[in-house]
């Protein structure tokens, strides 16, 4: 058996992109992005996508395979990871999965559970009550049928509140009864406690590294034309804010943005800054977010990002795990 994959997980902003462009250039790999924004075709500046010519310098795989108007879930993505993992090592190549989006690989390593799919019906019938009520209302009614779920969401998250209520009233079950089962062991689960697999981690020292990484790079993407995009986007019609795609970091705050601004000129110094200010805060609280999903992995390989060597480190992780695989294969 090869080695099964290489795992680069991270925070946003941390440089998972670049690494894997340095591991890529030395070793023949096919790269599955572990990134629930970057399913989305016409989502490329605000989700940092790979540029066309890291695109084209190894072979990518999950990038731009959904309209924004479709969902995309963990389910999902589990079975097409496996699925592709499975072809990338029948060619004679090393799947590199990249990401931070820390569901994705929580549900890769440790399996999933049998939550019900969504009902459409179902969740109108929540909107429609929240419309009336409020999502804070609605927050209550959780607490009531399921407090563990609701102790650990805002009043005001919409998404989840809907989720968890839905669960409810096709089971009636909480959410956090499914969240509680054991799961069988994935195949990704099984390849890392065979040694034929590594997940290493890329975790900054100094959390002000980070923030002022992301800062930039919020920057760049205003540079960029982000809000043509976001608009472009709005232009089509048929999306709206309350789409899991247009809910992702920076495209939430831009959507409002421009809610709040259509009649302004865009150029205006003031509602710019609010817009960056609102976005770079929203990003730096998903990174906080990524940090503590990842420190809850403790078979992970730290890899300190803001320090001098940390692509070396990196480098030699990988090259390790690949000569410790070879020997066991060959005792």
């Amino acid at each position: 058996m090869t080695t099964a994959y290489i795992a680069l997980a991270g925070p946003t902003a941390s440089g998972k992109t670049a690494t894997a462009m340095a591991i890529a250039a030395r070793h023949d790999v096919e790269i599955i992005s572990v990134d629930s924004a970057l399913v989305y075709r016409g989502m490329d500046i605000g989700t940092a996508k790979p540029s066309a010519a890291e695109l084209s310098s190894a072979p990518h795989h999950l990038i731009d395979i959904r309209d924004p108007l479709c969902a995309y879930s963990a389910a999902e993505f589990v079975q097409d990871a496996e699925r592709l993992m499975a072809d990338i090592r029948a060619r004679g190549k090393l799947p590199l999965l990249v990401g931070g989006t820390m569901l994705y690989f929580k549900a890769l390593f440790d399996g999933l559970d049998d939550m019900p799919k969504a009902d459409a019906g179902v969740r109108a019938s929540i909107a429609l009550d929240a419309a009336g009520k409020g999502w804070p209302a609605l927050h209550a009614e959780l607490a009531v049928v399921d407090a563990v779920t609701a102790a650990r969401l805002k009043p005001n998250d919409s998404q989840r509140i809907s989720r968890a209520l839905e669960i409810f009233k096709l089971t009636g079950l909480p959410m956090s009864h499914f969240h509680l089962k054991t799961t069988p062991e994935s195949i990704a689960a099984r390849a890392r406690k065979q040694g034929a697999a590594a997940l290493i981690s890329l975790e900054p020292l100094e959390r002000i590294w980070l923030h002022q990484r992301i800062a930039q790079r919020f920057d760049a993407m205003l540079a960029a034309g982000f809000l043509d995009e976001v608009k472009a986007l709005r232009a089509r019609g048929d999306l709206n804010a309350d789409l899991p795609s247009m809910r992702c970091v920076g495209y939430r705050q831009a959507w409002e943005y421009l809610d709040s601004h259509e009649a302004l000129s865009l150029s205006g110094t003031a509602a710019i800054n609010e817009l960056r200010d609102k976005g770079v805060f929203a990003t730096r609280q998903l990174a906080k977010r990524q940090i503590t999903w990842l420190r809850s992995m403790p078979e992970r390989h730290v890899v300190a990002c803001d320090s001098p060597g940390a692509l070396e480190q990196v480098l030699d992780l990988v090259q390790q795990q690949l000569q410790q695989h070879l020997q066991q294969q060959s005792a």
